[in-house]
């Protein structure tokens, strides 16, 4: 088990793999080292939100200094998780669970995937990714033999809460949801719902807050 803190705030978390996606990047570009300022015109977040947020888990960088970008990447790491590996698996193997089984960063931070699963008969029995695809019947049998910390849900609405619940009385820890539904499951499994339309809709708002301006 990883090292236990206090109370953050959603928003703190959030802003966790922002930093961690730029930490990398000056890693890749051989920066040793850069001050919350530098770091804030790369995140778009102020310096002072930067301190507060790293300061929600530990001390980093030294006045004068900044922060040693290497050992900051990491730490952060620790912090989210990503220094372990996850048994994963996905329900729902069309266009986005396909999307998803080819995502590159998907394995190499350690969501290892184990089983992919769908309920169409063309599909079930053919090879994906290395792996045999499993017929959705087989779900709960499979989650009874083997340890699923993640399960990704690609279903078409109808079938997520279903599916949700199988994986809830299977055991499964955590489950990022790509299905337009808010999934009801026991409390102690975590849900990441990845709703695209919602983010769709916020840019369609911002537009048009843009085309009010320009025609006043």
């Amino acid at each position: 088990m990883g090292k236990q803190y206090g109370k953050i705030s959603m928003a703190v978390i959030r802003r966790l793999p922002k930093y961690h996606r730029y930490l990398r990047d000056l890693l890749d570009k051989d920066v040793n080292r850069i001050s919350s300022k530098e770091l804030s015109i790369l995140t778009g977040f102020t310096a002072s939100q930067i301190r507060q947020d790293l300061n929600c888990f530990g001390e980093f960088g030294q006045q004068g200094y900044g922060y040693n970008v290497e050992e900051l990447f990491h730490e952060i790491r620790k912090i989210i998780g990503l220094t372990k590996t996850y048994n994963t698996i996905i329900v729902g193997y069309g266009n986005m669970g396909r999307a998803i089984s080819k995502y590159t960063n998907f394995t190499k931070s350690g969501f290892t995937l184990r089983g992919i699963f769908d309920n169409d008969p063309a599909m079930i029995g053919k090879e994906a990714e290395n792996i045999t695809i499993q017929s959705v019947d087989e779900l709960e049998a499979y989650l009874k033999n083997n340890k699923v910390d993640i399960a990704i849900i690609s279903t078409p609405r109808d079938y997520a809460q279903e599916i949700a619940t199988k994986l809830s009385n299977g055991g499964v820890s955590g489950i990022w949801n790509f299905a337009p539904v808010d999934l009801k499951v026991s409390s102690d499994i975590s849900v990441e719902n990845v709703h695209l339309s919602d983010s769709l809709y916020t840019l369609s708002y911002l537009l048009s807050q843009k085309d009010d301006k320009t025609e006043k």
